[in-house]
């Protein structure tokens, strides 16, 4: 993963890999390849662990993905603040139906204000750069915990 240097943070950030995400965002197969202040790109590898009993991806795959995408750019945004970012609303629209693809996710920072975040993810299909699905999500700005710090 690349993180932009100018928009380090002071407070460290935690580890966005596959390796230090719970098991559910893991679950999701997001890989973070690059992520700044205004925008996060990353990929994923879905496939039949992914599926609906229908046998394709389930939109749930698509909602955790755009939840995971911005909340990792809205972070960072206000980690030197020692603060990160949750969703308070995810609207996530699932546009083509796949079985298996390899995705492209990109993040992009509509509106960053004192208290909340507005970004828009946008999951494309990387073989036939088809939109899959896209999501905006509005995120609060809170405080760290304390144990965090």
């Amino acid at each position: 993963m690349v993180n932009d240097a100018s928009s380090q943070a002071s407070a460290p950030l935690p580890d966005v890999s596959p390796e230090g995400s719970s098991r559910f965002v893991a679950a999701t197969g997001l890989v973070v390849d690059e992520v700044s202040a205004t925008s996060v790109r990353a990929h994923a590898d879905l496939d039949e662990n992914h599926h609906t009993p229908w046998g394709v991806v389930h939109g749930g795959v698509y909602a955790t993905i755009v939840e995971s995408a911005g909340s990792i750019g809205a972070s960072t945004a206000v980690a030197d603040r020692g603060e990160f970012a949750v969703g308070v609303h995810n609207a996530t629209d699932f546009l083509r139906p796949t079985s298996a693809a390899r995705v492209t996710v990109t993040a992009e920072a509509l509106h960053q204000g004192r208290s909340q975040q507005l970004w828009d993810v946008v999951i494309t299909d990387s073989a036939t750069q088809k939109v899959l699905a896209r999501g905006q999500l509005r995120l609060q700005n809170v405080p760290l915990p304390t144990d965090a710090k």
